[in-house]
């Protein structure tokens, strides 16, 4: 598991990438307005990592509009989401609304094909939530019968805890970590 976690955290900077080398100021700065700061300009390399070429800023997705899978039972499935995670799916009448995230950092980060951070290795992919409090969130899961392990360990970005949906799909909560209190 301690392995599998430095592979995240190289994820995790890579993805971010600047943001996570902010000073504290800045990094609290980012974490609560949810958009990465304006620095000094970058270099050659760092422009093309950002998007940025020839003096123009590429335009770039917002957000992730959607997250499309296929399910043995795709009924079953989505309401298991909606009762245990609070996940609606895409409204089917008028008046109906679909779900709604919170802002907040999102990794997206393709593993080696030999990757065992998924468990699993017939599984392509794994969702991570973003979680206000883990531990309220596992005993909630675990008190409908559904089996959490949290990592025990803290790391410097937040607090992890694994489980399956009823199709073995792996999923991970994550706490992230409150930002330092600026000095």
């Amino acid at each position: 598991m301690r392995f599998q976690r430095r592979e995240l955290l190289r994820t995790l900077s890579f993805a971010f990438g600047s943001s996570f080398l902010l000073g504290r100021n800045q990094l609290g700065i980012a974490a609560q307005a949810a958009t990465q700061p304006k620095v000094s300009s970058p270099s050659a390399g760092a422009a093309v990592h950002d998007g940025i070429t020839g003096g123009t800023e590429m335009e770039k997705v917002t957000g992730i509009g959607g997250f499309f899978f296929r399910a043995k039972d795709p009924k079953a499935l989505a309401l298991w989401y909606q009762q245990h995670l609070g996940i609606l799916t895409v409204p089917t009448s008028d008046g109906e609304t679909s779900w709604q995230q919170e802002a907040g950092a999102t990794a997206f980060t393709p593993f080696p094909e030999t990757s065992k951070y998924f468990g699993d290795a017939s599984k392509a992919w794994m969702l991570n939530f973003r979680v206000r409090d883990l531990d309220k969130m596992a005993a909630q899961l675990q008190a409908a019968g559904i089996a959490v392990k949290i990592d025990p360990e803290s790391y410097p970005y937040g607090r992890f805890g694994r489980l399956h949906d009823p199709e073995g799909n792996p999923i991970e909560l994550w706490q992230p970590a409150k930002p330092a209190a600026p000095r």
